[in-house]
């Protein structure tokens, strides 16, 4: 029952953050092109971030203080990526992913939806400047795919929120690997080694039963400031820290139950008629009583679910849409309808439109048809093809591996970053769209 709570906890977070990340771009796009407000929106992201201590700039890359855009980006979208490796290691203890019949379908699906966006943007792109942003189009955004599903109530099955949800996980997977492997940059192996050191001893902290979170989070953002400055994306050091987080509660749970109920026992409880008195307030022995009860709570949930649980609503309502808010500006002006249906804007429409939803399809009808694992229960074909429609939603993800693929590519990338947007933007919103209209269609008319 708990598993499933959280689960019905995480859709609902994911499905409302949709709505502010929906307002953060059109806010975005307005900045963008409002002659007035541009310039301050333009120049905004090159004000210098720095949190000194000393001689010591923690917000520093190279010895050079980071932007505001790089401070986005860099660090609070390395937080992004720790809840994502947070989500990552419950899934596997506890949730879908624990379970390798469960969990076989939508791996397979997410596998089929990352590989076929990459090969049509990599034949679109064959012998052009832009062929480094190949996995652009692989990612789907959780909260988008999620808010469009909520749209639709409860007349969508459980389980292909959990299809979709756990899809998207394991795309979440695929991307950090990819990040890791091809947007890395000249490596300080020194720097590398320090913070395989101070992992090391993040996972000798779990293995001791450490539960203090000051403890795993100063360690992290040491490996993150490392990871920074070695050459690998810091994102990177995000996920390898939430892996050493311990997912084990800080008291053993007979002991909470025991506390509790010698708590309750001893506690005197108010009756009814003080419960009723507008001024009753607690005794000082009742206030005591409760601060244990409050105390031992506390250490019956453990910290990777701690972190997580505190963390979701930083990362939804906060992170993302400012990253959004800061990446999704496309300037229209002098741009042309042609360049929608051309160049690297229209690889990354045919990936995320054409390539997601045949590769969640197709690989998920032939696990279904081998027998591999079951269709989601209460679901048919036109559903679970609709919800493939929803996976090319790649909003965060695709515009964070744009930036990678283009940002540092001088005045070329620019224009190729400018058209990458756009491309994930019209993209997302087409996928959007025909998955909602598709689903509306397929689904009972009554829950």
């Amino acid at each position: 029952m708990s598993i499933f709570y959280s689960t019905q906890k995480a859709l609902r977070n994911h499905a409302s953050s949709g709505n502010v990340l929906i307002v953060a771009t059109v806010m975005a796009l307005v900045a963008a092109n409002i002659p007035a407000v541009s310039h301050y929106y333009t120049s905004l992201w090159n004000y210098h971030i720095s949190f000194q201590i000393g001689d010591f700039n923690l917000f520093s890359h190279h010895g050079e203080p980071m932007t505001l855009m790089q401070f986005i980006n860099d660090a609070l979208m390395a937080v992004f990526f720790f809840v994502i490796g947070l989500e990552i290691k419950r899934e596997v203890l506890v949730g879908e992913l624990s379970s390798f019949r469960h969990a076989l379908l939508p791996i397979i699906a997410a596998c089929g939806g990352m590989v076929v966006p990459v090969v049509i943007f990599s034949y679109l792109a064959a012998g052009t400047d832009y062929i480094g942003g190949s996995a652009i189009p692989m990612a789907t955004d959780i909260a988008f795919s999620l808010g469009v599903l909520a749209m639709l109530g409860k007349r969508v099955p459980i389980s292909l929120k959990v299809f979709l949800t756990t899809l998207a996980v394991v795309d979440d997977i695929g991307g950090i690997i990819v990040i890791a492997l091809f947007y890395t940059t000249t490596i300080e192996y020194m720097l590398l080694l320090y913070a395989f050191g101070l992992l090391v001893l993040l996972a000798l902290g779990a293995a001791m039963h450490i539960k203090s979170k000051l403890y795993y989070i100063s360690i992290g953002i040491a490996v993150w400031f490392l990871f920074l400055n070695s050459g690998i994306h810091p994102t990177i050091a995000g996920v390898l820290v939430a892996f050493c987080i311990p997912s084990t509660p800080v008291t053993n749970l007979k002991v909470f139950i025991r506390d509790l109920r010698r708590c309750l026992i001893r506690v005197k409880m108010p009756t009814d008629a003080e419960l009723e008195d507008s001024k009753f307030i607690l005794s000082k022995e009742q206030m005591n009583w409760f601060k244990q009860i409050e105390s031992a709570s506390d250490k019956a949930i453990s910290p990777l679910q701690d972190l997580e649980d505190s963390l979701h609503s930083i990362v939804d309502y906060v992170i993302v849409p400012l990253f959004a808010f800061a990446n999704a500006g496309i300037c229209f002006s002098g741009m042309q309808l042609f360049d929608v249906y051309s160049g690297v804007s229209l690889a990354i429409i045919c990936g995320l439109v054409l390539g997601k939803f045949t590769g969640i399809f197709i690989f998920s009808w032939a696990t279904i048809k081998m027998k591999l694992a079951p269709m989601p229960m209460h679901s048919d074909w036109k559903m679970l093809a609709s919800v493939s429609m929803l996976g090319g939603i790649g909003f965060t993800v695709s515009l964070f591996i744009a930036n990678l693929s283009f940002g540092t590519m001088g005045a070329e990338g620019v224009q190729l970053l400018n058209d990458s947007k756009l491309g994930i933007i019209i993209g997302s919103i087409l996928s959007g769209i025909l998955g909602y209209a598709f689903l509306s269609m397929s689904l009972p008319k009554k829950r």
